[in-house]
């Protein structure tokens, strides 16, 4: 990680780690449903527009932005080393054919023993952790060949001021998100969310080599929907609603409420779009919204409440101390099924963002 002033300012939210019934690697099943949806569009992505010829260096080098603990980066990263190789036959370049190395890169504080113990024995790449933020530079210039990322880049890095300003118009009092909040909440959470975004543009058009390409899955707002008709909007709200009665039964103070904003945002695509252009140095080669899960499987309130915790608790536990974890997570489970009706009618059609980005001639 490099040692400009943005590394100072980064705020760290890694998953639940290890192997237990909070950890994110029994909990990251809707992860894993949204990735696998993508997977033949990122085969498609990877037969059509990644010219492996113009490749020299070997090995081929591939990076996971926000890995956390697996298991769904291990599959992800199999499926993509899978269609490379095809995309090398299908180009008659088997004597060519490129070893693999993956990087593996997320926070600091991230749970890297569990994700290098479980590791799959069966794997054909060579593969190393490199820690950091991606709001940051973490290669060296022109060294990668396909960057992957997903539903990582929500997190921002920080939460904004303006939403701990009492004397800001964007003082998110009673609320732990935008959703449903005024207009200058959600504006503060845009702007930061292209702040962030230009930095990370901007890191990895330095680092792709030239032809390579990145894919990034993103929770996204689909135009025209508001964001607390969507499943994870109306989660936002119900862990506000259950904070705040735990407020009001003395449990904790409303301005401990007041004091904690969820560094999440889910971009548009015309939004996104607009950042890429003005970056400039990478090119849009698809760029689409689609569903994240399959129409044929229900996901309950449970499956949801399991999934926040297994990528909330840390920071609710920070703020608030790890004795309210369980009464919290307790509380929304019985929202989720008091308001399964919500849930169950919520807008979930192109609730993700599917990204295909190509390195330009010149960074």
């Amino acid at each position: 990680m490099s040692n400009n002033s943005t590394a100072t300012m980064q705020q760290s939210f890694p998953m639940n780690g290890g192997d237990g019934p909070h950890s994110y690697l029994n909990n990251s099943h809707l992860q894993r449903q949204a990735t696998n949806a993508s997977r033949i569009m990122i085969e498609e992505a990877i037969a059509k527009k990644l010219d492996v010829k113009c490749f020299t260096s070997n090995p081929f080098r591939l990076a996971d932005l926000g890995c956390s603990v697996g298991p769904n980066t291990f599959i992800a990263m199999q499926h993509i080393v899978e269609a490379v190789e095809r995309k090398y036959l299908a180009q008659g370049l088997k004597s060519e054919m490129p070893e693999f190395q993956v990087f593996f890169n997320d926070h600091v504080a991230n749970d890297f023993n569990t994700l290098f113990s479980s590791l799959p024995t069966e794997r054909r790449y060579f593969a190393c952790g490199v820690l950091g933020s991606f709001h940051d530079r973490l290669f060296p210039e022109s060294s990668i060949h396909f960057m992957f990322s997903s539903h990582a880049l929500h997190w921002l890095s920080k939460v904004p001021a303006e939403l701990l300003d009492k004397n800001s118009p964007a003082w998110n009092r009673g609320r732990i998100h935008y959703t449903s909040g005024p207009e200058e909440v959600s504006h503060a959470y845009a702007a930061q969310f292209e702040h962030d975004m230009e930095i990370f543009l901007s890191a990895r058009a330095k680092e792709l080599v030239f032809g390579g390409m990145i894919v990034l899955l993103i929770p996204a707002l689909p135009t025209g929907i508001p964001a607390s008709h969507i499943p994870i909007g109306i989660m936002f709200d119900l862990l506000g609603s259950s904070l705040m009665d735990m407020a009001k039964e003395g449990l904790i103070s409303e301005a401990e409420v007041d004091s904690f904003n969820l560094p999440i945002y889910a971009t548009s695509l015309e939004q996104m779009t607009s950042l890429v252009e003005r970056n400039g140095y990478l090119i849009i080669e698809r760029m689409e919204l689609m569903d994240p899960t399959s129409k044929h499987v229900l996901v309950s309130g449970k499956d949801y409440t399991m999934n926040f915790r297994a990528g909330m608790e840390g920071i609710f536990g920070e703020h608030f101390g790890s004795g309210i974890i369980d009464e919290v997570f307790d509380r929304l489970h019985k929202k989720t099924v008091e308001f399964s009706h919500q849930l169950e009618s919520s807008h979930n059609e192109g609730t993700q963002l599917f990204v295909v980005l190509r390195g330009n001639d010149v960074v």
